[in-house]
């Protein structure tokens, strides 16, 4: 298959209206109820996006978040979420679909719950950092004697506030999170994100994968006041430096405690940038050396999780059928 790239989807311009426009995704209103979200194969790092992408990069992240809601809604059936279809709608005329295939997820238009629900099941990032200087994550305190990358006994619920474009999310205690979303939505999301990252660290691991930690996001529909999954889920890291919109995956043959691990996401485009000391630096074009190796993990995560060959997934038709609604 050819290294396809898209990077910008302004040929939608035309026929629905865009709602948002983010590093690597937009997101269009298809009509009062539903959404299109559309990712790119863009790469952002240190909050520039880069002069070129990864070739279907989009493509697959799109594809292994459908497969993470179907993997959490079979594992547990009263989940919710907000997954229509993968389906193009018949508002996009077939001489774009090509372009589009594999790209777009229909969803439910809910009220985002401005909290946003990490669950780690391992010490690293922010977390280490917290606990080296208070011994505490996120207010929380933490047995002494821990190593970097060490697991925790339990995973811990570690929510952060969601804070608007441009500004910088705040990590807070399990307390505050229901202080800003009452009580009842609050208790029901932190019951959530344990459950699904159980879930999504058991099935991961089996397949030589440790998801360290995850980033979940809920909605409310305001006809049935239940809390749904929202936004993209269970996907490898997507920018630099991690923000709290990815997974921090590690390959588990590698794993060992004491210091920071190998990991799906990318580690090669960061290494590069800061090789070059080019981090934050307009139109940086990365070497075809760097966006080959950087491909190559997603594709073996996509690969490992989905138990699918990558070629082969982009050829099959998407998936129309409803999920998790």
């Amino acid at each position: 298959m050819a290294d396809t790239l898209l990077s910008s989807v302004d040929l939608l311009a035309d026929h629905l209206p865009l709602l948002a426009k983010g590093k690597v995704r937009e997101l269009y209103t298809l009509d009062e109820d539903s959404l299109l979200f559309v990712a790119t194969d863009r790469i952002s790092a240190y909050d520039v996006v880069m002069a070129n992408g990864i070739p279907q990069k989009g493509q697959l992240l799109t594809l292994l978040s459908a497969h993470w809601m179907s993997v959490l809604t079979k594992s547990n059936p009263d989940l919710r979420t907000h997954l229509v279809s993968l389906a193009l709608p018949s508002s996009i005329p077939a001489s774009l679909h090509p372009q589009l295939r594999h790209r777009c997820m229909q969803v439910r238009k809910l009220r985002v719950l401005p909290i946003e629900a990490i669950v780690r099941g391992y010490i690293t990032g922010s977390a280490w950092k917290e606990y080296r200087a208070q011994g505490t994550v996120h207010g929380i305190r933490v047995r002494p004697g821990m190593r970097e990358s060490e697991a925790f006994e339990s995973p811990l619920y570690t929510p952060s506030t969601k804070a608007e474009a441009g500004e910088k999310d705040e990590n807070i205690h399990p307390d505050r999170a229901l202080e800003i979303v009452g009580a009842e939505h609050g208790r029901k999301i932190e019951e959530l994100a344990l459950k699904l990252y159980k879930t999504a660290r058991d099935y991961a691991l089996e397949r030589g994968i440790i998801v360290a930690d995850t980033k979940f996001e809920f909605g409310l529909d305001s006809t049935t006041n239940e809390v749904a999954l929202v936004d993209e889920v269970l996907t490898p890291v997507t920018r630099i430096p991690r923000y709290k919109d990815s997974s921090r995956f590690w390959p588990a043959s590698k794993y060992e405690p004491g210091h920071a691990q190998e990991s799906f996401d990318k580690q090669f485009v960061r290494d590069w940038l800061v090789g070059m000391d080019l981090q934050g630096k307009e139109g940086v074009e990365l070497p075809e050396t760097v966006v080959a190796r950087t491909a190559e993990k997603y594709r073996e995560a996509f690969e490992r999780l989905t138990g699918k060959n990558w070629v082969e997934a982009l050829r099959e038709e998407p998936d129309g059928r409803l999920s998790g609604n």
